[in-house]
């Protein structure tokens, strides 16, 4: 009966209770509120009856009988208390429910278990080789060794020669080494020109490399007339025999009337002797006179270069002495063209780097971690940062007898049959009977050419060579300088309208200079 009385008392509190007070200003008993939830508001949507349960109730002032949607309760979390057993025990009858705790030492005991486990599985594999199979340690050449040890490794004497090649994520180590011995070999080349009207010349404004690519507007010195000599060019250059023979840039040299040589641990220059030089290769060979012997830099092979192997050049920029950068080899076989007061230099197969040169570094040494010359540094983009261009020492060994005794070096073969070209225009197409612009216009063929006995005309559209479609002027030079001098090629060309095969041999362009084609 007690339980009855409690439940009657609690039913009691929380009854809706009824406002008189609202009854009598409206005239009307309030009606019961029609939407509750457990949880977020929800505005201007009707709950699914899946979702809510209607809850009908009966009031106890006027006895009438309403309804309420309401959200079913979320199941509330049952608790409990511990008592001093240790036994969890319920509280108002609510469920009892033992929570579960795990111990550090089971957690602990878990972990140290699981390190035992990969451990021996990793031992088990490297022992087995079980991921790696047959595959072999890097290794790299003996020199390759001794270069990455500053040149004091040697190759193991029971793995074949072959050495394990550490994974250098660093600079080298040895660059310093390579400066002190390279250094005294490296040499700095001044001369000295005819005063010319307009022009002076300066140690630093007159350097040839230094007017090839930053512009002739430098040097605004007043005009110098007569025989005197002033100062012109001003570069690098290395020893590579110990009697005096020094190689440095054509361009460096160029029109100079005398050259001076400072070699490190000498108190005056040397007055240099011009043994022989080269235009096209941009070459040249000096020589000095001493009373005891030079030291020198050894030439090495520049064929065993790769892209991304480290180089040092040293130099005298800007009249900085003896300096030296540091950078990598960024790219092997790089044409350029640059144009000066005597032509155009056509460079072949140049080294790209990244090492700083600047104006007075032409002629220097580009060195491999060994301390061999692969390179004579050349030339620099004025556009960019970190573009410089060195001559292999490939290039250099092939002619260098023909520079120290002054012997003509023969121009390299350069494939042309000797026409001018022009792309052609949409206006051209109808007037040539043509189908498209596709080909390459004859604009002109001079005589005693190979086009033009081979019976080539002016207004020919050549079209293919060698049954290869040709997309334009630029497609058609690229098909014949890949010929060489001597071979027959046939071409397919349009004459009014008409197609038709001319066999042409190909030509030197060296035996007829004012041709370009």
């Amino acid at each position: 009966m007690e339980d009855n009385n409690n439940k009657r008392d609690y039913d009691e509190f929380f009854k809706p209770q009824k406002d008189h007070d609202a009854e009598e200003r409206t005239g009307k008993a309030e009606q019961p509120s029609y939407y509750y939830s457990y949880g977020p508001y929800k505005s201007g949507a009707e709950r699914p009856e899946s979702e809510a349960e209607v809850t009908t109730y009966t009031s106890a002032a006027s006895g009438s009988t309403g309804s309420v949607e309401v959200s079913p309760p979320r199941p509330v979390r049952p608790f409990g208390y511990t008592d001093g057993s240790g036994q969890q025990t319920t509280f108002n009858g609510w469920q009892e429910q033992k929570r579960q705790r795990t111990s550090f030492k089971s957690v602990f005991s878990a972990f140290l278990a699981g390190a035992v486990v990969v451990g021996g599985l990793m031992f088990a594999a490297d022992k087995t080789n079980m991921f790696t199979g047959d595959v072999k340690p890097l290794t790299s050449s003996p020199a390759a060794s001794q270069s990455n040890a500053g040149g004091t490794g040697s190759a193991g004497s029971n793995n074949g020669g072959a050495t394990t090649a550490a994974l250098d994520t660093s600079r080298p180590d040895n660059i310093s080494e390579i400066f002190k011995q390279a250094s005294p070999a490296v040499v700095k080349i001044e001369t000295k020109v005819k005063a010319r009207s307009g022009r002076s010349g300066s140690s630093l404004f007159s350097d040839p490399f230094f007017r090839q690519f930053f512009g002739d507007s430098f040097d605004n010195q007043q005009p110098q007339s007569g025989d005197q000599l002033v100062p012109g060019g001003a570069g690098t250059g290395f020893i590579f025999e110990k009697s005096g023979y020094i190689l440095t840039n054509e361009h460096v040299i160029d029109g100079a009337e005398e050259i001076y040589v400072t070699v490190e641990g000498y108190d005056k220059p040397f007055k240099a002797t011009l043994l022989g030089s080269n235009y096209d290769l941009d070459l040249a060979a000096l020589k000095i006179e001493g009373d005891k012997d030079f030291p020198i830099l050894p030439i090495g092979n520049s064929d065993t270069v790769e892209e991304g192997d480290w180089v040092v050049a040293i130099g005298n920029p800007y009249d900085f002495d003896h300096t030296v950068t540091v950078g990598v080899l960024s790219a092997k076989e790089r044409p350029i063209s640059i144009p000066d007061q005597n032509g155009t230099r056509n460079y072949k197969h140049l080294f790209q780097t990244d090492a700083a040169i600047n104006p007075g570094n032409s002629g220097g040494p580009l060195l491999n971690l060994n301390g061999e010359v692969i390179g004579i540094n050349t030339a620099v983009s004025a556009q960019a940062q970190g573009i410089g261009f060195a001559i292999p020492t490939n290039t250099v060994t092939q002619v260098l007898n023909n520079l120290k005794n002054n012997i003509t070096i023969p121009k390299e073969p350069a494939p042309y049959i000797g026409v001018q070209l022009s792309d052609i225009s949409q206006d051209w197409v109808s007037e040539l009977k043509l189908e498209n612009t596709e080909g390459a216009l004859v604009a002109s063929v001079p005589r005693r050419t190979p086009a033009f006995t081979a019976g080539i005309r002016q207004y020919d559209v050549i079209t293919a060579v060698n049954g290869q479609k040709v997309a334009n002027t630029a497609d058609l030079k690229k098909k014949i300088e890949a010929a060489k001098v001597g071979d027959k090629l046939t071409l397919t060309i349009v004459r009014n309208g008409a197609k038709q095969d001319v066999s042409v041999t190909v030509g030197d362009r060296n035996e007829n200079s004012d041709l370009n084609n």
